[in-house]
């Protein structure tokens, strides 16, 4: 079968993707750009002028409300001055539940000392018979106690989703009012998105069987938070 020119041929699959690609190139010569000639800038030029939308005034301590939301939705949270009390902290909170004292961690992780704290720690993606997954976070919502997480090559989501506990370590500095600035801070300070992004409110629950609450239906059963303090907050 022969094609005029200007029409879409359909009779191969070559074809239909040679046509896709002449759709496309139209309208990037339409809008006058190349591929890769800085689409993010003008995306965050494009969302910068244009007025912020309504939302509700958070003010006063955001530590305090990030704790207090988070704690309603059945976190638990400890507060540390240093990261390096970090591995202290987490095998306290795992003795007291008598959870397994082996876990998995990112990699900005590994190089504290598990070790002399008990823990038998790897660092690696969590597999289906992990335990306990100790993660960063991206940053945190005061508004409801929500942690936002990354996905990344060093950042898998699995070590956060697919243990029963997810311990998380989380600085001051990274708590924002509202899901609003969250995605502000992610567009201005990640220069690629991520595959993709994950926000935990608490431990993984339903309410789709009789309308009773049940923990741990599809994620973790329990999320630990560990709050750095800005004194020294790098590992």
């Amino acid at each position: 079968m022969r094609c005029r020119p200007g029409s879409i041929c359909r009779r191969s699959g070559s074809s239909r993707v040679s046509a896709r690609e002449a759709i496309l190139g139209r309208i990037r010569t339409s809008l006058r750009r190349a591929d890769g000639d800085g689409a993010a800038e003008r995306v965050r030029a494009h969302i910068d002028a244009h007025a912020v939308s309504p939302r509700p005034h958070i003010t006063g301590d955001l530590i305090a409300q990030f704790r207090d939301n988070a704690v309603r939705l059945l976190s638990t949270i400890a507060e540390v001055p240093h990261v390096r009390d970090v591995p202290a902290t987490a095998a306290a909170y795992l003795r007291a539940y008598n959870l397994p004292m082996r876990a998995v961690c990112w990699k900005a992780l590994r190089l504290l000392d598990w070790v002399n704290n008990g823990i038998l720690m790897e660092e690696r993606p969590a597999r289906a018979t992990d335990m306990v997954g100790v993660t960063e976070v991206f940053c945190a919502i005061a508004e409801t106690g929500t942690l936002m997480t990354l996905s990344g090559e060093h950042t898998p989501p699995v070590s956060s989703l697919l243990p029963e506990t997810h311990i998380a370590v989380l600085r001051t500095s990274q708590i924002v009012p509202s899901m609003e600035e969250a995605w502000q801070r992610l567009r201005y300070t990640v220069g690629e998105m991520p595959r993709a992004v994950n926000f935990i409110s608490g431990p993984s629950r339903t309410a789709d069987i009789e309308q009773t609450l049940t923990l741990g239906a599809h994620g973790p059963y329990r999320v630990h938070i560990i709050l750095v303090s800005e004194g020294d907050s790098r590992v």
